[in-house]
């Protein structure tokens, strides 16, 4: 399996940037994907998450209602619209496949990962 990320780049804050994560080497909407970030010298933490069908969505306190995860199942690709960018959203972004259907937070429940892709939004 493998998971490709893109649609980083450099941003002013209160803009906004579509990531895409597309999916080889399984049968794509069987499973939940997510996305998590990462900021220099901090933890990998959980930024949102949509399960198989694509019916069901989580995301973190610090991106509800500015982020929205969603999933073309037929094009086996998840995608993060990000809007109202924060200084405090740059962070390597990395989508993250699951091994099952349902919506989880804590990256130990992915099994894939993508190279990251970096968002920076300046102040």
């Amino acid at each position: 399996v493998q998971l490709q990320a893109s649609g980083g780049g450099l941003v002013q804050a209160g803009g906004s940037l579509r990531l895409s994560c597309a999916q080889s080497g399984r049968t794509f909407s069987t499973y939940a994907m997510g996305w998590f970030r990462q900021a220099p010298g901090k933890e990998r933490e959980f930024v949102a998450t949509i399960t198989g069908s694509g019916r069901s969505t989580d995301y973190a306190d610090s991106v509800q209602g500015r982020f929205t995860i969603s999933r073309d199942n037929a094009k086996n690709t998840v995608y993060l619209q990000m809007v109202s960018l924060k200084p405090e959203d740059t962070a390597v972004y990395y989508c993250a496949g699951r091994d099952s259907a349902w919506n989880a937070r804590t990256l130990y429940e992915y099994r894939y990962w993508g190279q990251g892709t970096q968002v920076t939004v300046s102040s």
